[in-house]
């Protein structure tokens, strides 16, 4: 019987496939596991609830938190990779497990400035890369001083945690960045204030790297969002210069040697309204950016990802179209009478180019239950045709009108 402080880079079986464990249940571990089927692999997950959207489909799942270092052991046992659905384990835990064998991919030392959004602001000021003007918030006065230098309103954003618009603030005034920050210290959130920069719109430069150094990126992508989230993603980004595009994947790709990333990374990115490229977020890992490839490039992110944990070569991001647009299938403020799987039956009849993914999520206002993909030539099209899809898929509604009773 293999004891948790056995555990060693050689706990598994050499001649077999490789099993990855992947940390989190959600979406992206999900689809995580549709790519290590068609590649003979094994994907387990540390899943903290049965129905969570990994747990339902794979059969090999440990449930626990991803905050419980006995639970991350017993799920690294016999696995030849550890990776993560999300960001949020203590970095602590992960430095145990690297030094009792685990392979940890992305490594802590690099997952920390996906984790932390201070600490990633200082090393990519460290780096040179072009980031938004910021400082640290511990004192309601913090904030206001930042205000008082580069304009109102200003960006606070707590340092941990926080995705979809959420632990992101926009006061506008002395007077409302005073109370948000008093809130929000006395609750324990660290947070930072950001220059809010003259946007033009937002991009995301995806790539992947390997142990060995190999690495990969897809076209930058421009990405839509509504209420702080992801809604539409066009790939590749329109009317985006070749020498912006090869500029901005030449930068995602030295960020994951610098930092020394393993696995997918997502670089969200703000392009300004005089044309430069500023660095919002990271994501070390599978990320929304990047769903379009699942039909509309060679190779997917999640294909991708498991490859470059595992040290495998990595494969051809080249795209499949000219144009992929990615909708996001977001639940309506009242779910529809209408039953989800008559709602694929209508889509599929109406629009069977249509690649539908559904996360096997309860529907609730607002929440990411899927996607659908289309692929075509010209953007106007093509996005219209995605967002009409999701649009239906979410809420039996045609955006256009259409009646098929009629």
């Amino acid at each position: 019987m293999t004891r948790f402080h056995d555990v060693t880079a050689r706990c598994f079986d050499s001649s077999a496939m490789p099993t990855v464990t992947m940390v989190g249940g959600g979406q992206l571990a999900r689809m995580t596991h549709q790519a290590a089927i068609a590649l003979g692999q094994r994907l387990r997950v540390l899943a903290e609830n049965p129905d969570d959207p990994a747990a339902q489909v794979t059969p090999d799942v440990v449930f626990g938190s991803h905050t419980d270092l006995a639970a991350l052991r017993k799920a690294a046992i016999g696995s030849h990779a550890l990776t993560f659905d999300h960001e949020h384990v203590p970095t602590e835990y992960l430095e145990a497990l690297v030094a009792e064998g685990v392979n940890v991919q992305p490594p802590p030392s690099a997952l920390i400035y996906a984790q932390d959004k201070l600490a990633m602001r200082a090393k990519l000021a460290e780096l040179e890369v072009p980031i938004p003007a910021f400082v640290p918030v511990t004192t309601p006065q913090d904030a206001v001083r930042f205000g008082a230098e580069h304009g109102w309103p200003i960006v606070l954003k707590a340092v941990r945690g926080g995705y979809d618009g959420r632990g992101v603030w926009m006061p506008e005034s002395a007077e409302a960045a005073s109370e948000i920050v008093a809130e929000r210290l006395a609750q324990g959130v660290p947070l930072l204030a950001e220059a809010k920069v003259p946007l033009r719109r937002e991009l995301s430069a995806m790539v992947a790297r390997s142990p060995f150094g190999q690495a990969a990126a897809w076209p930058v992508v421009e990405t839509v969002q509504r209420d702080g989230q992801c809604a539409v993603v066009i790939a590749p980004a329109p009317d985006l210069s070749e020498e912006t595009a090869t500029a901005a994947e030449a930068l995602a790709l030295d960020l994951a040697r610098s930092l020394g990333v393993v696995g997918a990374m997502a670089v969200e990115l703000f392009e300004t309204t005089d044309g430069a490229i500023l660095v919002n977020e990271l994501a070390m890992r599978p990320h929304n950016s990047g769903h379009w490839g699942m039909d509309g490039a060679r190779t997917g992110q999640f294909e991708q990802h498991l490859r470059a944990v595992l040290d495998y070569p990595l494969g051809d991001t080249a795209p499949l179209a000219p144009v992929t647009v990615m909708a996001n299938i977001l639940g309506a403020p009242q779910a529809p009478d209408m039953s989800m799987d008559e709602r694929l039956h209508h889509l599929f009849a109406r629009m069977p180019k249509a690649r539908v993914h559904l996360y096997g999520k309860g529907e609730r206002p607002a929440r990411k239950i899927g996607h659908v993909n289309v692929l075509g030539d010209e953007v106007a099209e093509v996005r219209e045709k995605a967002e009409r899809a999701a649009h239906w898929m979410s809420h039996a509604i045609w955006t256009d009108g259409w009646n098929p009773h009629e």
